[in-house]
């Protein structure tokens, strides 16, 4: 049976994000939203009739040109030669993942009715979405300013049957899709081109998709990193519900409640203790842990307000009888709040490749570098020099894209929010965190098996167990090169109840 989300105004979420691309939705645009764009493109229609003074982007020039006067029967040919001209992308291609999130906000953006598209336009729109037609787009070009221009003129070129797609399988050019399709290009109208050029989908698609990645690993961080506190013998006090509560950051809350859950049951934590003290990498994951949920929750409400928001320019008021320029495709909100969630996911990273390193020193009756024989094995000794590594280019890659900017368009975009930036390092940050836990959990797991015949919790052995499935125990030395790989993909394959999303 086939599932359709309809594109309403309807408050969209990253949990029904998150199930829309799961789950394969096809999308229909809602009776609401076909009345609301088809008003919109009948109002400005109608303006363009009797209105002979100048409108930004709709009978203007752009940018610094938007002093040139544009005379009506040329306004078709002004939105096209605006996206062609800014079609002036490169680097690295963007994921098809983060390419599908694209075509679906910027189809709800434009489905509010204040950007003066028209209703075939977004319907094309919606048959690339549904059938994975996926523009290449490309990761450099956009300071998330002016919306981000370069990246969403290869989304759109397609509608015009310029640029190139992936469908089928492998890449060709749109023009031969849409002619299998038997669909003709898109005849842009007076402000479409503009409309699709301008906003924020490059940004706050990259920021939807790391967000519930991130989410995740914030989860499996905790799992993890409770393996690991088992693995060194570390104590259960640092998680005390009363030490959480005179301090009731949500986020420290959560994570000493989490803790004491995936422990629950466990002979190795409830055995006494020789040491009085665990190391800060251990003692205080509920205080670094949970600073990291907090961030990815207030991220998640900017976020929430920018996926259901109209960020063109200029914005068309049928009720008012407006047509206002203004500045909602500046992507500041956004970038600050990526700038935000990179350095929270360094983090997640930073201390789990200290439990790494507290792991493998040879300490609290544990061999060192967690194998047999040490000397003739190195064991797990240089798998911490990789965290190491990747470690420090998050830390590198977490230096704030925001606080940058730079002069365009000949001084009349004179402050750019660098948001595009900020998007593509925040997936890297993204994508170390999960090589990092990756490690941690190699050598929990084994510092773990030096603790038999005392069990951990049923949870964690149940966890240990599907794990150890795809990465046997490391008794002497191999490639671990291999075992990395298969840590990342076992975590990547877990599939989380969408309440650990929340």
């Amino acid at each position: 049976m086939e599932t359709v989300h309809y594109i309403s105004s309807d408050v969209f979420t990253l949990e029904l994000l998150h199930e829309i691309i799961s789950q394969n939705f096809t999308l229909e645009l809602s009776e609401e939203a076909r009345i609301n764009i088809e008003k919109c493109r009948h109002y400005l229609d109608k303006k363009m009739e009797t209105h002979s003074e100048p409108i930004y982007g709709i009978n203007t020039g752009f940018g610094s040109l938007c002093n040139v006067k544009i005379s009506n029967e040329n306004l078709s040919q002004l939105q096209e030669n605006l996206m062609k001209s800014h079609a002036c992308g490169t680097g690295d291609e963007v994921p098809h993942e983060i390419v599908k999130i694209m075509l679906l906000l910027k189809i709800k953006s434009l489905s509010y009715g204040n950007s003066g598209v028209q209703l075939a336009t977004v319907e094309r729109l919606i048959d690339f979405y549904n059938n994975d037609i996926l523009p290449v787009v490309y990761t450099q070009g956009s300071l998330g300013a002016s919306g981000d221009l370069a990246p969403l003129a290869h989304l759109c070129l397609p509608l015009i049957g310029e640029g190139e797609v992936y469908a089928d399988g492998f890449r060709q050019p749109a023009m031969k899709v849409l002619e299998k399709n038997g669909w003709k290009p898109i005849t842009l109208q007076s402000k479409e081109g503009l409309a699709l050029l301008n906003g924020t989908q490059f940004m706050s698609s990259y920021g939807c998709y790391i967000l519930l990645k991130a989410c995740k690993y914030s989860y499996l961080a905790d799992v993890i990193g409770a393996i690991s506190l088992e693995g060194f013998d570390g104590r259960i006090d640092p998680f005390h519900e009363l030490i959480h509560i005179v301090r009731p950051h949500k986020g420290q809350i959560n994570t000493a409640r989490r803790f004491n859950e995936l422990l629950e049951g466990s002979e190795i934590i409830a055995r006494p203790k020789v040491h009085v003290q665990d190391p800060y990498s251990f003692r205080c994951i509920p205080q670094v842990h949970g600073a990291s949920k907090d961030t990815i929750d207030y991220v998640k409400k900017v976020f929430k307000t920018e996926i259901n928001s109209v960020t063109d320019n200029p914005n068309i008021f049928v009720g008012e009888d407006l047509i206002v320029s203004g500045g909602n495709f500046h992507g500041q909100p956004l970038a600050l709040a990526l700038d935000f969630l990179g350095i929270a996911l360094a983090e997640l990273g930073n201390i789990s490749e200290r439990r790494t390193y507290q792991l493998i020193s040879g300490l609290r009756e544990l061999p060192a570098f967690l194998v047999s024989n040490p000397g003739l094995n190195s064991g797990f000794m240089i798998p911490q020099y990789t965290a190491a590594s990747i470690v420090s280019q998050n830390k590198q890659l977490a230096t704030p894209a925001s606080i940058d900017s730079i002069v365009s368009s000949n001084g009349q975009e004179d402050h750019v929010s660098m948001g595009a930036n900020a998007a593509t390092k925040c997936l890297k940050i993204m994508e170390n965190l999960e090589r990092i836990l990756a490690i941690e959990l190699m050598n929990a797991s084994q510092a773990i098996e030096f603790r038999r015949p005392l069990k951990s919790s049923e949870f964690l052995e149940t966890f240990l167990k599907s794990y150890r499935e795809e990465v046997p125990l490391v008794e002497e030395d191999r490639i671990l090169h291999y075992d990395i790989e298969k840590s990342i993909a076992f975590l990547n394959s877990l599939q989380l109840d969408s309440e650990v999303l929340e």
